[in-house]
């Protein structure tokens, strides 16, 4: 079997994520030659929270490997689907979702107290909802990598963290998780816990079938096309959750509008339906 190039980021979490998918390319096709292709993006460059870029922050984690992927510099791209713009170019589509790990938000505490005064999160969307778990507590913001985030929280500047739960599981930092959030408390990013597969329109990509999920697949398009439907940015705040049982799909959806307003809603009907599912929960949204 001919070389398979992965484009990534370079940092730990992007490199643990990639190494599953590569795992599974080469347990089933055991004759392949994986290179994984580290790519440093815009993103990791600057961490201002500001971006004149289009698609936000998400765009500028992308667009660099986007472009090795048009100049074939690699041949398919790893990435955190949750951090993938809503609206993509065709040329350049998801060609494979992983099985979906664990898709719920996670406090993670300081070891300095159980007082929770200071709580550390960039996403607007947690940081809304936690507003409302944790009524006295300040909310500020917090970037880097999963790594540079815990230093932060591990020198006091913080008291706690709210972080993606699947993103501290596939570091092997469990033992950091004070506790998952359900849902119901925080929603989820649309397509949290899925990873990505990215190639271009004319790719083949037969080897990738013994990554691609079909339950993340249409869960992930019901919960993009919810998204997308929103006109949501990276800085609109919006979460998005769907589950399967058999043929049907149930999306669950949280928008906040300009004045601070709480929106939620849920659909059921047909998986094969799951973009007009998530279009229809948009539109009741909204009404």
């Amino acid at each position: 079997m001919r070389l398979i190039r992965i484009g990534t980021r370079g940092s730990l979490l992007a490199l643990a994520q990639t190494k599953i998918i590569a795992d599974q390319i080469l347990h089933a096709h055991p004759d392949a030659h994986i290179d994984i292709v580290k790519i440093i993006t815009s993103g990791d460059k600057n961490m201002s929270p500001f971006s004149s870029d289009p698609s936000g922050i998400k765009g500028m984690f992308t667009r660099e490997i986007e472009q090795a992927l048009t100049n074939h510099d690699i041949d398919f791209a790893v990435h955190s689907l949750k951090d993938l713009p809503a609206n993509m170019s065709p040329d350049l589509p998801i060609v494979a979702y992983s099985h979906r790990g664990d898709p719920r938000d996670a406090l993670v505490m300081s070891n300095t107290g159980p007082e929770l005064s200071t709580i550390g999160t960039s996403s607007i969307r947690r940081r809304l909802q936690a507003t409302k778990l944790y009524p006295d507590a300040e909310i500020l913001p917090v970037r880097g990598n999963i790594d540079t985030r815990l230093k932060k929280l591990d020198s006091g500047k913080y008291s706690a963290l709210i972080m993606s739960a699947i993103g501290l599981q596939r570091l092997g930092l469990a033992h950091r998780i004070t506790r998952v959030f359900s849902p119901d408390e925080i929603m989820p990013a649309p397509g949290q816990g899925i990873l990505a597969c990215q190639g271009r329109l004319d790719g083949e990509y037969e080897y990738l079938a013994c990554v691609n999920d079909d339950d993340s697949r249409d869960c992930a398009l019901a919960e993009r096309s919810f998204s997308r439907a929103l006109n949501a940015a990276c800085n609109v705040p919006i979460g998005a959750y769907a589950v399967t049982h058999g043929e049907i799909l149930t999306l669950r959806g949280l928008y906040v509008d300009d004045e601070g307003i709480f929106h939620r809603g849920s659909v059921s009907g047909l998986r094969s339906d799951a973009e007009s599912l998530g279009q229809r929960l948009a539109e009741v949204i909204v009404s």
